[in-house]
């Protein structure tokens, strides 16, 4: 999709990065849920790659561990520095952040998600549209 065709969509865009299909089905949904038209993909390197080329993007959910290159907490500080607007939630079951692992501006919850815990996170970190 060309940012063009973003603006037709009429709702705000996130994209949730998550390397297991069923995990990123899920929280692709949850977030849906929420009010937002979801990107999924499986790693913070495709991640990376669209944020290069598409600038319409308001939210990015993402887990630590993906293959390739970046992991979620890399990507987290590429957005912070390049695209600062752009709300960060980072999630995983396994790694914990240190703090020189996050910008300050991103937010960490732990796995397993609720859909109660995103909503929460999302109304208390973001600008989330109206259900």
């Amino acid at each position: 999709m060309e940012n063009s065709e973003f603006a037709e969509l009429k709702r705000p865009i996130a994209l949730v990065v998550d390397d297991e299909p069923l995990i990123l089905m899920d929280t692709s949904g949850i977030i849906s849920d929420e009010g937002y038209a979801v990107i999924g993909v499986a790693s913070a390197d495709q991640a990376f790659e669209f944020l290069a080329k598409h600038s319409s993007l308001e939210l990015l959910f993402t887990d630590v561990q993906t293959p390739g290159f970046l992991n979620g907490f890399d990507l987290a500080r590429k957005v912070a520095v390049r695209r600062p607007h752009i709300c960060v939630v980072i999630a995983s079951g396994a790694a914990r952040p240190s703090p020189a692992d996050m910008p300050a501006s991103a937010r960490f919850i732990a796995k397993p998600i609720s859909a109660q815990l995103v909503h929460d996170v999302l109304q208390d970190h973001c600008n989330p549209p109206k259900r």
